[in-house]
């Protein structure tokens, strides 16, 4: 009796790892993957060279996304240091971008932009700065990146005005990823670091990107 239950525990086992294996052989589900906290929605901006941006152009790339103006000079520039270092880092990785939103597209024309891009020596195919209508801009921070509270789009909008420090993260797939990343702490900006490394390893799963859209269903 004890030599067959420990056939039947052995056999089970084998069953088991058998199972295992072929659930996860050749993917990488077995690993801890940061939690997904938001998708993003459907968006069409335009970036400082005049080109059109919509959320095809994350389709396959590991995203980081901030919200900025080009006037700014108290939290601003400490922010630009730290996603600085972070392009720096990831700049090589063909499956890396940046993506910068102006809050004050009133002031932050096209030609701004451009400037804005210029001067700080970045590569614009990598690091992109967009601007459009402030409704759109404003709600894609508060709905698609968890950036700002949308109680506060209760306000008349020419009164309304983001001044985040947080900076999200978007999958190959338009999931965004592990939370907000606080730029001014070193170690969320570790976090953030070791967390795109993550991603860039990720092979693309199910994605949110529907015959060229997103998909409405909620995450």
């Amino acid at each position: 009796m004890t030599k067959k239950i420990l056939w039947y525990s052995i056999f089970f086992i084998i069953l088991t790892g058998a199972f295992f294996y072929f659930v996860f052989a050749g993917t990488d589900n077995y690993k801890f993957k940061s939690p997904t906290v938001s998708y993003v929605k459907p968006f069409s901006f335009i970036n400082q060279d005049g080109r059109t941006i919509t959320e095809q152009d994350l389709q396959g790339k590991v995203t980081v996304v901030e919200y900025f103006f080009t006037t700014c000079k108290g939290i601003c520039p400490r922010m630009h240091s730290s996603m600085s270092k972070i392009y720096d880092k990831f700049k090589e990785e063909p499956a890396f971008q940046v993506l910068a939103h102006t809050v004050q597209p009133e002031i932050d024309s096209i030609p701004r932009l451009r400037y804005y891009a210029d001067s700080m020596k970045i590569d614009t195919k990598k690091w992109n700065l967009v601007t459009g209508r402030k409704d759109s801009l404003y709600n894609a921070a508060r709905v698609s990146y968890l950036l700002d509270d949308p109680k506060n789009s209760v306000e008349k909008l020419e009164d309304q005005f983001i001044h985040t420090q947080f900076f999200a993260l978007v999958d190959k797939s338009g999931n965004v990823r592990g939370g907000v990343f606080d730029a001014l702490k070193a170690d969320e900006m570790q976090k953030l670091s070791t967390t795109i490394e993550e991603l860039l390893k990720e092979k693309q799963g199910p994605s949110s990107f529907v015959n060229g859209i997103f998909g409405n269903s909620p995450r």
